[in-house]
């Protein structure tokens, strides 16, 4: 399960140091695509599959906005051996990662985030919209 975070740094070559703890569940292949705002998803083969199985069940018009959103710009990326990950030009761009990151774990994927932006959003959450969301899930008392 990927959990945590951790920042680092942009390299000149547009590589990162990935986090070990995120490479024992990731990591030979990690598939990098867009996220739904500027930032970057990662996943592991396994989970690419079930996070592209989930697209099936749209209707046409929509699945196809949806593909052209995630695949048309995903990239199959590798940690290299000094435990570096390279991330493509154009989703560095996308996401506006210059030079301070942070890679986050989200249970079944990691994002990588500009670490103003990380910040950014983790203080737009508020303990009340969690607490509320938290009181809706089934988990009995």
């Amino acid at each position: 399960m990927l959990i945590n975070s951790s920042q680092h740094t942009v390299d000149a070559k547009g590589r990162i140091f990935f986090p070990m703890r995120f490479r024992d569940d990731m990591w030979e292949k990690i598939i990098i695509c867009r996220g739904i705002g500027k930032y970057l998803m990662l996943f592991s083969p396994d989970e690419w599959k079930k996070f592209t199985d989930r697209f099936n069940s749209l209707p046409d018009s929509s699945r196809e906005k949806v593909r052209r959103f995630f695949f048309s710009v995903a990239a199959e990326c590798a940690v290299d051996q000094q435990g570096r990950l390279l991330l493509p030009q154009n989703l560095r761009e996308f996401a506006g990662l210059e030079k301070n990151v942070t890679v986050a774990g989200m249970q079944d994927h990691a994002e990588i985030w500009d670490t103003v932006k990380w910040d950014e959003a983790q203080m737009a959450i508020s303990e009340d919209e969690i607490s509320g969301i938290m009181d809706a899930l089934p988990f009995g008392s």
